[in-house]
């Protein structure tokens, strides 16, 4: 009787350890972490992962079921264009702010989970940040309000 007890607990430990695996490497291409930057939206400190090539563009914050609070994912194209994003097996709601050179947020729309509706930049931008569903509204950021700073190439306003 010990010995299926324990059979059976290893072998569901060794499901629930192959299990996390799946998760993890699902959420993170290449089974490694993202680089973090710390971005604001003026009083509002933002930890946001950076996708700045094809695969973490593409995968982005797929597979998620929850977002840290403040925390969202930067997105940095190679060059400025129209963006357009999707929810593909993504399962947190999200908003994303498409984001002009100068830090100034050009659109903001609100994204369902698991959708596949296009949302796109209304002109081209070099940068787009997914953060919680609600989370630029929530602090009264709207476009051309508030610039994010921290922004790769952008000088700071605050700076001279």
């Amino acid at each position: 009787m010990r010995t299926r007890e324990f059979g059976f607990s290893r072998l569901a430990a060794i499901a629930a350890i192959g299990w996390l695996a799946s998760c993890a490497a699902q959420a993170q291409p290449s089974g490694a972490a993202l680089a973090v930057l710390q971005l604001t939206a003026g009083v509002h400190l933002i930890t946001a992962e950076i996708a700045a090539d094809d695969e973490t563009r593409t995968t982005g914050l797929m597979f998620r079921h929850e977002l840290a609070p403040n925390h969202g994912m930067l997105f940095i194209f190679d060059r400025p264009e129209k963006p357009c994003m999707w929810m593909r097996n993504t399962f947190v709601p999200l908003s994303v702010a498409f984001i002009a050179a100068d830090g100034a947020i050009v659109n903001i729309e609100d994204m369902d989970p698991g959708t596949e509706q296009i949302h796109c930049a209304r002109r081209e931008v070099p940068y787009a940040l997914e953060m919680a569903r609600g989370w630029f509204a929530e602090r009264g950021l709207r476009p051309g309000t508030t610039p994010i700073g921290g922004l790769p190439g952008v000088r700071d306003s605050g700076r001279k």
